[in-house]
């Protein structure tokens, strides 16, 4: 699989989350490991989300995993708590704002 193949997978996935009622400004980047390496950010700014294949230099933390675990996360199959505790995902920054990425996936409508 190739980066370009995963950002699209994770992103149609991701779009389908309803933000609007998240009033904070949230960043993240996601540093993908192993096969479909890249990187790319989620964010949360006036209750819109945003995916985009870039880096974001003003971000609130950032999430460092294989795809495959990010899928897991993704399709609710592994809590993205236990992926840190089993070493699975690594998170720098804002720890309280990074535990708000389980709100946005929760807010993604089912498909």
């Amino acid at each position: 699989m190739t980066y370009a193949d995963f950002f699209s997978e994770v992103k149609s996935r991701l779009m389908g989350a309803d933000v609007s009622d998240i009033g904070e400004h949230l960043a993240f980047q996601f540093n993908i490991v192993g096969e479909g390496e890249g990187i790319f950010y989620v964010e949360v700014k006036d209750g819109q989300l945003h995916v985009e294949p870039y880096e974001y230099y003003d971000r609130d933390a950032v999430f460092t995993c294989k795809a495959e675990t990010l899928r897991k996360i993704a399709d609710g199959k592994l809590d993205p708590i236990l992926a840190v505790t089993l070493q699975k995902l690594k998170v720098e920054g804002n720890i309280e704002k990074a535990l708000k990425l389980k709100d946005i996936l929760a807010k993604r409508s089912a498909k």
